[in-house]
């Protein structure tokens, strides 16, 4: 059974940046899709991005392109969420998730496996 890891979070000033780790300590989504979700209090989870098992391709929620970089190290089964140019809608739980396949959907229903999520804050 995959276990993901998130790790990375924090409390960082609008304009900053986070980078955000995914550990599959089990090592078994190296053929799968990664994705990051984020949920922000009151509101309901949403898509951020996504990165397919070979990194090949890539799949990025409107609000996060341009200033958000998903990659991934398959010799070390780790999952990367660069976040740049920080903002305070930015806030919210981020959660990584491995997909039921290879192919990096937007769709919460087609991950699997989920971690418990790392805390980004970002204050003004």
């Amino acid at each position: 059974q995959v276990q993901l890891v998130e790790s990375g979070g924090g409390l960082v000033q609008a304009g900053g940046s986070l980078r955000l780790s995914c550990a599959d300590s089990r090592r078994t989504s190296s053929n799968n899709a990664v994705g990051w979700f984020r949920q922000a209090p009151g509101k309901e989870r949403e898509f951020v991005a996504a990165i397919s098992w070979n990194g090949g391709t890539t799949n990025y929620a409107d609000s996060v392109k341009a200033r958000f970089t998903i990659s991934r190290d398959r010799a070390k089964n780790t999952v990367y969420l660069q976040m740049n140019s920080l903002q305070p809608e930015d806030t919210a739980l981020y959660y990584c998730a491995a997909s039921r396949g290879s192919i990096p959907t937007m769709r919460g229903t087609d991950y699997r496996y989920w971690g418990q999520g790392t805390q980004v804050t970002v204050s003004s």
